[in-house]
């Protein structure tokens, strides 16, 4: 149980930082609590809006004499559950990206997103290796892992980390690399949260201004020809071409493409780093199953890698779930067809089939915390936003979907694509229990009193 905070205290501690502190009756507080996941809301204690690492040490150092459980978020995107107390610490004014165009480098700071570093490094031909949406936090992304839509290209983004700039419970700032501090770096590319608060990144980029790529889209008919084959094609698929395919159900709105609108249709997701030439040649037995509604797929700017996956980029209810797939069949799609395909009446917006594989299942060579490399794909199921179905309706459909494929389901599965775990087993099933324990040890030596809440326990 936290100690009691008081006014005074947090006005004294707000002479020290330079960005916002606020109580809940604070005007400002409403906006600086609420992420992009619109569906929980927050509540905390008390909101530091860090403007550099220094505020970041400062608010720290506070919520430890005063036993406050520290929680921390740039965008948001990853929030599953609201926060009832403590403090949170928003880092969405730390924005900057650095790039050394001679080293081939980017130093991000915490609040930074994709769109930002992928703007700043397409100005030197060159690229990160981001998440497929342009206003998830890097930072946030990165301690999970991360796969794109480059990932079995170029494997896990989290692998192209060289160093974490990190406050620890105590309230220092360090620098976790391959020379300091070797074990926090281990732990944070992969290993999530519960070890201190990330205020910068440093990335490899990656000498790539373009690849081939885009989404093909084909009518409800289509569906069941499309995803069979899509299964088929994976099995000998280039090591350098990410795909995915994903039943989508779409709402009937005007900002959604008129072929689209209203209908139950397959996406098909394409990446090739490499020239359109080539490109064509890859994509043309996808691009041959069916008459597209929309072919989209072309040469692409690396700044508008966003364009394959094409993620809302509006705040807005959000609930989502997945897990990790190991080799499929064509059992399997007769399996997913009949749980989540057209008529299902199940209220879901999407369901997303990874295909993994070949760099991803590669680790760095000082190692990762990184769970799932030994997958072959994921799942990800994205609920209908309305927040009366998150707490126990669209669970159950989850539970569902979890029985009917269960024979298919790796044993393991990588943290971005948790949700939000309600046990102890389920969290650490996101690596491998040997580093799952490591991770849970390194905790206890980098946090010894919890600050950093995260997990359930």
């Amino acid at each position: 149980m936290s100690l009691p905070i008081d006014a005074d205290s947090v006005a004294a501690l707000a002479t020290t930082i330079d960005g916002p502190v606020m109580l809940p009756h604070d005007d400002g507080y409403a906006a600086e609590v609420t992420g992009f996941n619109l569906a929980y809301p927050q509540a905390p204690d008390v909101v530091v809006g860090a403007a550099n690492p220094r505020d970041v040490s400062r608010a720290v150092r506070f919520a430890v004499d005063h036993e406050l459980p520290v929680r921390v978020f740039a965008t948001g995107h990853g929030t599953h559950s609201s926060i009832t107390d403590g403090m949170l610490i928003t880092t969405r004014r730390m924005t900057d990206v650095t790039i050394d165009e001679q080293e081939r480098t980017a130093t991000v700071a915490a609040g930074a997103t994709w769109a930002d570093v992928q703007d700043a490094a397409a100005a030197h031909g060159l690229t990160a290796i981001p998440g497929s949406s342009p206003t998830v936090g890097v930072v946030g992304y990165l301690l999970g892992g991360g796969l794109g839509p480059l990932a079995r290209s170029h494997g896990f983004s989290s692998d192209y980390v060289r160093s974490f700039e990190v406050v620890t419970a105590a309230g220092d700032i360090v620098r976790a690399s391959a020379d300091e501090h070797p074990d926090l770096l281990w732990a944070l590319r992969g290993g999530k949260g519960g070890f201190g608060v990330v205020t910068s990144v440093e990335l490899a980029l990656v000498d790539l201004a373009t690849v081939y790529g885009g989404a093909l889209f084909f009518d409800t008919g289509d569906i069941d020809h499309v995803l069979r084959s899509w299964v088929t094609w994976t099995e000998t698929a280039p090591d350098a071409v990410t795909t995915s395919v994903a039943l989508l159900n779409m709402p009937p709105l005007d900002v959604i493409p008129e072929p689209l609108r209203g209908k139950t249709v397959v996406s098909l997701r394409f990446a090739f780093p490499g020239d359109a030439d080539e490109g064509e040649r890859l994509v043309a037995p996808l691009r041959s199953l069916a008459t597209p509604l929309i072919d989209a797929v072309g040469i692409l700017p690396t700044s508008q890698l966003k364009l394959i996956h094409s993620d809302p980029e509006a705040p807005a209810p959000a609930w989502s779930d997945g897990l990790l797939l190991g080799r499929l069949d064509d059992r399997f799609a007769d399996t997913l067809l009949a749980s989540v395909g057209p008529g299902s009446q199940l209220p879901l917006m999407a369901v997303e089939i990874r295909h993994l594989g070949s760099a991803t299942a590669a680790d760095t060579d000082e190692g990762t915390a990184v769970g799932g490399r030994g997958a072959l794909y994921t799942m990800t199921i994205i609920g209908a936003p309305v927040p009366d179905l998150f707490e126990t309706v669209l669970p159950q459909v989850m539970g569902g979907i979890r029985a009917a494929v269960a024979e298919w389901t790796a044993p393991e599965t990588t943290i971005n694509f948790v949700g939000d775990p309600h046990s102890r087993a389920e969290f650490v099933k996101a690596w491998p229990a040997a580093t799952a324990a490591k991770l849970s040890s390194l905790r206890e030596e980098w946090d010894p009193s919890g600050t950093f809440v995260f997990g359930p326990h």
